[in-house]
């Protein structure tokens, strides 16, 4: 009986140094943050600013639901984001625009694809003060004061960053080459934008609509004091016939002016967690998040309508 209980204890013991070793093995073999795949790993996700607000949305639900990732995203100017992008100081960014075809070509070189995947339709807000009692404005208004010239009711216009995508968009529109000195200012961040717009009722703001619809906790009380202003587009143009503003319905028919399509740029080049993240952008739920946040998503989700008897 001694020599049993002797073999029983061996037992238990050999038994548990093969646990051990199974789960230390299973555990070195499982995902990790610290290992590369596409749905693993670590990385830095350079954004635009004026697109913060969603793709943090978007981070947060694609991490919580894949937990061996982890992205951390950083948000600057677009033209910041792009020559980083071109620095190797990181391989995924959002932006509001594409690579060109100069900058396609410098990552080939180095024998780097990129991988681009449209995944939505943002709108460039144009908002004042709630107590402002003119809410419209044409694009040809806004044309004038990007040249320098006054429009009646509006004292000036602020955009977030002289280097941001929207002063690109709008100095593109009315084709000057900068800002002009008086009338028209940028800021350092669309947060500074809501602030400027609460303090100064007379002046119009441009910011991306996704800080309006989901703004941060603490500019909530900014953006309850400033309202979306209606926009009438150029003379033969789609929405040349009344004034819109920047709703889903208005982004699907072309009929608000001021409009971009959002892109998940992906220079790793191995397949990483860029792709993973790129994926969910476009799929159903990365899709979802977009009709929420108020932008026009690349692929509308199907709604199922189940009819009972």
């Amino acid at each position: 009986m001694e020599h049993l209980n002797v073999m029983n204890k061996q037992l238990a013991v050999f038994l548990s140094l093969i646990s051990f070793i199974v789960v230390f093995v299973s555990c070195n073999d499982a995902p990790s943050k610290d290992k590369v795949g596409i749905l693993m790993g670590r990385a830095k996700v350079l954004v635009d600013e004026t697109i913060a607000p969603i793709v943090e949305d978007q981070l947060n639900v694609f991490q919580s639901s894949y937990t061996n990732t982890e992205l951390t995203m950083v948000s600057m100017p677009e033209n910041q984001v792009i020559n980083y992008l071109l620095r190797d100081s990181a391989q995924i960014a959002v932006t509001s625009r594409a690579l060109t075809e100069q900058e396609i070509e410098f990552f080939k070189k180095k024998k780097i694809y990129p991988k681009m995947v449209k995944f939505a339709t943002d709108a460039i807000a144009v908002i004042t003060h709630k107590n402002n009692t003119d809410s419209t404005i044409t694009v040809d208004e806004i044309v004038r004061l990007m040249k320098g010239n006054d429009i009646a009711g509006v004292r000036t216009m602020v955009f977030d960053n002289s280097n941001s995508s929207t002063v690109d968009y709008f100095r593109q529109l009315a084709g000057v080459e900068k800002l002009p000195e008086q009338g028209v200012y940028a800021m350092k961040t669309s947060a500074d934008i809501l602030r400027y717009v609460n303090e100064n009722p007379q002046s119009v703001g441009v910011i991306g609509v996704n800080w309006i619809v989901q703004p941060p906790n603490d500019l909530i009380d900014y953006v309850n004091n400033v309202k979306l202003m209606g926009v009438r587009n150029q003379k033969g143009k789609p929405g040349d016939d009344a004034y819109y503003k920047p709703t889903q319905t208005n982004l699907a028919l072309n009929l608000y002016p001021f409009t971009r399509t959002l892109y998940c740029i992906n220079v790793q080049g191995k397949k990483a967690v860029g792709m993973g993240f790129s994926a969910f952008l476009h799929g159903e739920r990365g899709q979802r998040l977009i009709l929420k946040a108020g932008l026009l998503p690349d692929s509308i989700p199907s709604r199922e309508i189940i009819i009972r008897k």
